[in-house]
């Protein structure tokens, strides 16, 4: 059963008009060795680029979201944590990921690894780890707004326990 948690998507609008003009340039490149249909080759080119760089690079951030939507933190922490590795060890990766990944995400890869690593602890009942991940990524990205709405929740939640 897929899981109804609502997922909003940051864009970074600069990295859509990089893209944009990447997809401009394919454009050119397609008409100038006259290909039949330049948009739709363009476009193919693009989507079959974008989508495998995630594949390939972000295999274990993947992973652990579909253990996710298939109600399985448990299961689902260790690609999380993989993928917070990797991207902390390859951070340019994630920083360029506008050009290593085509991904016009406001958030990075790392950054939302850890909020899903939090994400996980609290579901499977371990809120202090949760609000000590959430803790640490407000530290480092205190504009976090899943963060702050996750570490308040548990606030909240500890506070409303009777004694």
């Amino acid at each position: 059963m897929a899981s109804k948690t609502p997922i909003v998507r940051q864009v970074s609008w600069p990295s859509v008009i990089f893209q944009l003009i990447l997809l401009g340039l394919l454009i050119c490149i397609f008409q100038i060795f006259e290909f039949a249909e330049p948009f739709f080759t363009a476009a193919l080119t693009y989507a079959i680029l974008a989508f495998g760089l995630r594949i390939k690079i972000a295999r274990s951030h993947r992973k652990g979201l579909q253990l996710i939507k298939q109600q399985k933190p448990i299961e689902a922490l260790p690609f999380f944590e993989k993928s917070v590795n990797y991207f902390t060890k390859f951070n340019w990766i994630d920083k360029y990921r506008y050009l290593t990944l085509l991904s016009s995400s406001k958030m990075t890869y790392r950054e939302m690894g850890l909020c899903n690593i939090a994400f996980c602890y609290s579901q499977t009942g371990e809120g202090y780890k949760a609000k000590e991940v959430y803790q640490m990524i407000l530290k480092e990205y205190p504009e976090n707004g899943l963060a702050y709405a996750g570490y308040n929740m548990l606030n909240s939640l500890e506070q409303s326990q009777p004694d």
